[in-house]
């Protein structure tokens, strides 16, 4: 009865992975269930009206009520103060209707892979389009519009400099530009986008240089300090967005089990992570030096990389009001104080675009995690490091994928041989069984002793076959993030009927051989001691396993169909083998 074990393993693994992957996205980080979402500010009118304009709410802006005592501390020891509030009187040019901004034209910046909208009104980032990522493969001039400042979509990078007493250039404040598009030309290996401001003394440049093939934006603003007093103050860059749709039901939407909210990285605590759900319960706030904050989602994110040794501040909040929340992560550097005269840089670096794994190590350390494989990390990263290498030699992820099943059961061999071993000589024992079942009728005790007694005359081990199964359920979970996270899979098609390994099998052969593979594996398959239930329930398991992977991701059921098959010709070998020698 080893098999019956096995197939009764796998699925009961499956079921409880399944079962676990969906409580953790509905209750496991939701602190407390009951609590509901809320606003820690009001919003104006115009903000609840129009999700795509800039909110006043207090706690857009940091505090600067501190600056000037802060500032006059040395980098290392200033304590910078909380995001709770900030005055009225700090936060001129907040003119946010749609009348005041009326005259405001979006700057528009068209590289190879991105295409961004900065706003004036704070020279923030508003849309980020990535180019080479269509939102659907059928309709390929429909990009993935990561950033959107749409009513319901509201996703924006926010960037300013701020003073408790000084002006300051605030993420509200008006910038000027000399032109209203930008396009990086072939001829051209990256492109600079100038923004100005200035009041009563005070000027700021901001700039944005883009590069080609690349999703790393660079930032640097520039304060002058042309009045007769010291300025005092600090950067600040937070990203905000309203919650995220929900993603739709049924296994084949497989975004709707990817992390969605909050990622970001201290000295302290390393990489970590916060729902949206989580920003109530569990707010962020820490400082460090090597750290980083992103907001994302499946298979794309948005993250601001401070310089490494800027002892910054990252927080978290919620603005808006309840059922038009806005959730905000910031990081803030330590008060500086610039000098009549003088000058200060800020630099900065934004990333907008796909989890890529290569594009994300080097760029800032921990950044690679954000492609969220869970608990299963440790299996998953050495899978999708050897599959990368595979797709560097084939260049197609489906044959990657069937390389990367063979190289598994090369693998295991020795643990699978003796699983069909002892599974080959089960089935020569079950004429044997079948007379002691005659023998015995309903006395299932003597029953079970005979069989004992049997399989110990016989030296065979009836869970002589689970151990390889135990040890094969994490690396195909393991598969499964893999192939759920990787960005690399996304739309990347195999051949024939399926060009879309990271969705379902659209005509659904994958499953329909992995189906047959069982039914010929049960076939081989000694099923000892049963009785006609347990018979009836295991001739429907393959049914019920091709119904399941019909919703899986296809290059998952191409990994366990590949597997399925070699599988079921090893057994066939060495149960030909073992009953030739009889």
């Amino acid at each position: 009865m080893p098999d019956t074990r096995n197939i009764l393993l796998i699925a009961l693994a499956v079921v409880a992975f399944m079962l676990w992957t969906q409580w953790q996205q509905d209750y496991a980080s939701t602190g407390n269930m009951d609590s509901p979402k809320r606003g820690n500010s009001q919003s104006t009118a115009e903000d609840k009206g129009n999700a795509g304009d800039v909110p006043t709410a207090n706690t857009e802006l940091p505090d600067a009520s501190a600056a000037a005592a802060a500032a006059a501390q040395s980098a290392e020891s200033a304590e910078l103060p909380d995001a709770s509030s900030m005055p009225e009187a700090v936060l001129p040019g907040s003119d946010t209707s749609a009348a005041g901004r009326a005259d405001k034209a979006l700057i528009t910046v068209v590289t190879d892979v991105l295409e961004i909208a900065i706003d004036p009104q704070g020279g923030n980032i508003v849309s980020a389009r990535l180019l080479n990522y269509p939102v659907k493969a059928k309709t390929p001039e429909i990009k993935v519009h990561l950033m959107n400042n749409a009513p319901g979509e509201f996703y924006v990078a926010q960037t300013g400099l701020l003073s408790a007493e000084q002006p300051a250039p605030t993420h509200l404040q008006t910038f000027s530009s000399e032109q209203r598009n930008y396009r990086l030309l072939d001829n051209q290996d990256q492109l600079e986008v100038r923004l100005r401001w200035s009041e009563d003394g005070i000027s700021a440049e901001k700039i944005y240089t883009f590069r080609r093939d690349s999703y790393r934006i660079d930032m640097l603003q520039t304060l002058r300090n042309n009045s007769s007093s010291n300025w005092q103050g600090f950067r600040y860059a937070q990203l905000q967005r309203s919650e995220p749709a929900e993603a739709g039901g049924g296994l084949a939407n497989t975004s709707r089990y990817s992390f969605k909210g909050a990622s970001y990285r201290t000295e302290a605590d390393h990489f970590d992570k916060l729902k949206f759900d989580q920003f109530d319960d569990k707010p962020l706030s820490a400082q460090s030096t090597n750290s980083w904050i992103g907001l994302s989602e499946h298979y794309f994110l948005s993250a601001f990389i401070p310089p490494a040794a800027s002892n910054e501040r990252l927080q978290t909040t919620i603005t808006g009001t309840p059922g038009n929340e806005r959730y905000l992560i910031r990081t803030q550097s330590p008060a500086v104080i610039v000098p009549a005269g003088g000058e200060q840089s800020f630099p900065l670096q934004l990333f907008v675009g796909p989890k890529v794994h290569d594009r994300l190590n080097g760029l800032a350390p921990g950044l690679e995690l954000t492609i969220d494989y869970g608990m299963f990390t440790i299996f998953s990263k050495p899978l999708f490091w050897a599959l990368d290498k595979i797709h560097s030699f084939v260049g197609n992820w489906g044959w990657s994928i069937v390389i990367l099943t063979v190289l598994i059961k090369l693998a295991f061999f020795k643990l699978t041989e003796a699983q069909y071993r002892s599974m080959a000589r089960m089935r020569k024992l079950q004429p044997r069984v079948e007379k002691l079942k005659e023998r015995y009728g309903d006395d299932r005790q003597k029953m079970s002793q005979a069989m004992m007694e049997l399989y110990r005359t016989e030296k065979v081990n009836p869970l002589g076959g689970c151990l390889p199964v135990l040890v094969q359920i994490p690396i195909f979970i393991a598969l499964y993030w893999v192939l759920l996270e990787s960005v690399e899979l996304r739309q990347a098609p195999f051949f024939g009927w399926i060009q879309d390994l990271s969705s379902p099998d659209p005509w659904f052969i994958l499953p329909i051989i992995n189906g047959a593979a069982m039914i010929a594996t049960q076939r081989l398959t000694p099923m000892v001691g049963m009785d006609p239930m347990q018979r009836k329930i295991m001739s429907s398991l393959p049914i019920v396993f091709s119904i399941m992977f019909a919703f899986f991701p296809a290059g998952l059921v191409l990994y366990w169909a590949t597997n399925a098959s070699i599988s079921l010709a090893q057994q066939w070998v060495i149960t030909r083998r073992i009953e030739r020698a009889s």
